[in-house]
């Protein structure tokens, strides 16, 4: 059986060089004008920059297309397409079929994929696209394992996609009209205000028609809890749960198919997709190397592959608590985070290597770092690390040496061939250019309560059902 192909997102040009290093088959990447990747950071320029290095490494590139598109958005295609076909990507993600039919018609050499904004969930809809025309389809998230069995039974003459890791929608693969109600920002043109991470607080209405806020203050905290139930899944309560800041009925917890990744290669299915094109570049190389290391040992060695390795480097990232998505066929309360909305982790990306100068090496900085910490740098065609503790820091501008350092303005300071533990020219071999680093910044109180809680639940979600 065919290795299933690794795609990583790609929000800037920086981003899809650290994924193809840390082990992507393929990114997919977007200019902000006709996609939903409004907050690419991508010029036309760097956009054919990254499909030469791409394509110079082996990998492929796919670009997005995938809006829904108004009177206003059509009179843009020309153009755009022309664009297209002479940037010449290896396919071009789409969703709308006004603009499928288009590049049919006016750049029927390009390779056109169907957006997971499509939803499509079942054996018809793909056989639908490939009657139009469509290499691949994107399944929506929503598909459930039993089902992408037998969609890759009932159409085996066409690729399908499917995604494995990151940040879930609480809405139908995206096509979500809450940001468009509350912020005038359309999901599907990219512009998503995340409202389902927003604090909502309970409000309660009088007799008189008055409406007063429902106080929970230290007096009545641990009087009640608000818990929701519906007639389908009787006798299953979903807490909402509010704090001084409200709640968070709507957010999901990020996706996460490790767990179950050996089930999912063995269907055959032709790219398993991460998301987080607005994520950092250490998000880019953390997923990549882990999922990376998982397919590959797993094809060397099925019968004894497990999860647990790569979980401990998905657990580095900061995240909401992990699901299986829609995995199972139908989501519980677990699949919920209704604690908090941001990110936790005890990890953060502490820099990159920028350049290296001689046998200096320029790392940026992303986070602070005092005397005496350790970072450990992610070498890329392993799950290994390398640490190194500094006592000082030469700023790599002007010089100036100090005990500790912040991050900002693009800071930069230099790192010493004395500093590493082995010879600079093994060093420089390990870690290329755009290598990442990340330090150790233990959570604790409340966050680490939290984080643990969420591990544990994850624990129990995977458990539930094999």
């Amino acid at each position: 059986m065919p290795k299933s192909e690794l795609l990583l997102p790609a929000g800037s040009l920086v981003k899809l060089k650290t994924a193809i290093m840390y082990g992507a088959d393929a990114v997919y990447a977007g200019t902000p004008d006709m996609s939903l990747r409004t907050q690419s950071q991508f010029s036309l320029e760097e956009i054919s920059e990254g499909i030469a290095f791409a394509h110079q490494n082996g990998k492929k590139i796919y670009l997005t297309l995938n809006l829904f598109a108004h009177n206003e958005d059509t009179k843009k295609l020309p153009n755009f397409v022309k664009t297209l076909r002479d940037l010449k990507p290896d396919g071009v993600l789409v969703a709308d079929v006004g603009v499928f039919d288009y590049l049919k018609e006016n750049a029927p050499e390009l390779n056109r994929f169907v957006s997971t904004q499509a939803n499509v969930c079942s054996s018809s809809a793909v056989k639908f696209w490939q009657k139009m025309g469509a290499k691949l389809c994107v399944l929506g998230r929503e598909v459930s394992f039993e089902e992408m069995r037998q969609i890759r039974k009932d159409c085996p003459d066409i690729m399908l996609e499917t995604f494995i890791h990151g940040a879930m929608c609480m809405s139908y693969s995206g096509r979500c009209l809450i940001s468009n109600f509350l912020a005038d920002r359309s999901a599907n043109k990219g512009k998503c205000a995340h409202c389902c991470r927003w604090h909502y607080k309970l409000n309660i209405r009088l007799k008189d028609g008055t409406i007063k806020a429902l106080e929970i203050n230290e007096q009545n905290k641990d009087m009640f809890e608000f818990l929701l139930s519906e007639d389908f899944r009787a006798g299953e309560y979903y807490e909402i749960v509010e704090d001084e800041h409200g709640g968070y009925v709507l957010n999901s917890k990020d996706m996460c198919m490790m767990p179950r990744l050996n089930r999912i290669l063995d269907l055959g299915l032709d790219s398993l997709k991460v998301e987080g094109r607005n994520k950092t570049e250490y998000y880019a190389a953390t997923v990549a190397r882990a999922y990376r290391q998982a397919i590959d040992d797993y094809f060397k060695n099925p019968s004894n592959w497990s999860p647990d390795i790569y979980m401990k480097e998905l657990y580095a990232l900061q995240n909401r608590g992990y699901c299986l998505g829609f995995f199972d066929g139908h989501l519980t309360n677990l699949s919920q985070n209704y604690e908090y909305t941001r990110t936790l982790g005890d990890y953060l990306f502490a820099g990159s290597i920028v350049a290296w100068e001689e046998d200096e090496a320029i790392f940026e900085l992303r986070n602070f770092i005092q005397s005496g910490e350790t970072i450990e740098f992610l070498i890329p065609n392993t799950l290994k690390t390398l640490p190194i503790s500094l006592s000082e820091f030469e700023d790599a501008d002007t010089g100036l040496v100090s005990t500790k350092v912040s991050a900002g303005q693009n800071k930069k300071i230099r790192i010493k061939p004395q500093s590493w533990n082995m010879p600079i020219s093994k060093i420089k071999k390990l870690l290329p250019v755009l290598s990442v680093a990340r330090k150790f910044s233990p959570l604790s109180g409340e966050n680490k309560t939290l984080y643990t809680h969420k591990l544990k639940e994850f624990d129990t979600l995977c458990n539930q059902k094999v």
